[in-house]
């Protein structure tokens, strides 16, 4: 009778322990699911940029996938106070290149990201792809007001530049080209 009874606690320990470390299971399996399918989020330092090369840091912009859109994610200092005009640029450099026969800060950056052609600069929705929500900077110099960018996801952004512009963006080519946004100030490369 003891034998049957050191039988039953051995069978009754197995099938406590197949149980709960089924449960375990499942829970780490449930939680790599989890993990797996959240939107992954890439930040990137920006720096000052001028005619003479690449500055001091100003901070970072996160980037992150989202139902609606790639969340643009500041955490910025040491920015002139007011709206600037806010880009992806094609290319991933912020050096300063010659254009015109003149030096220009993050000139190597190119132009607006712009795979699908747009004839024009235009708003986040219906221009090129690179054409972003205005960054907002408060009257401190820091900026850390995200935005949406409806038509990007953060796979058509690697391998270009972030770029802040001097001024503010009318999202049109009138009366200046590209916004009127005016010169480079602060760049940052997306690997």
């Amino acid at each position: 009778m003891q034998t049957f009874n050191k039988i039953g606690a051995v069978f009754a320990l197995t099938a406590f322990f197949a149980v709960g470390c089924s449960s375990v299971t499942k829970t780490v399996s449930d939680t790599a699911h989890a993990l797996t399918t959240m939107h992954m989020k890439k930040v990137v330092d920006v720096n000052e940029v001028t005619a003479n090369g690449i500055g001091k840091k100003l901070g970072t912009i996160s980037f992150q996938d989202s139902d609606k859109g790639l969340i643009i994610t500041p955490a910025l200092a040491d920015l002139p106070s007011g709206t600037r005009g806010f880009h992806i640029h094609e290319n991933a450099s912020c050096a300063p290149a010659v254009k015109d026969g003149k030096p220009g800060a993050a000139l190597a950056a190119g132009s607006h990201y712009n795979p699908n052609q747009a004839p024009h600069h235009g708003t986040p929705t219906t221009g090129h792809l690179g054409d972003l929500p205005a960054l907002v900077v408060d009257n401190t110099g820091v900026a850390t007001t995200a935005v949406i960018a409806p038509r990007l996801k953060l796979a058509d952004i690697q391998g270009r530049a972030i770029m802040i512009h001097a001024g503010g963006d009318n999202y049109s080519d009138s009366p200046l080209p590209l916004g009127g946004g005016g010169a480079r100030i602060a760049c940052g490369v997306i690997k």
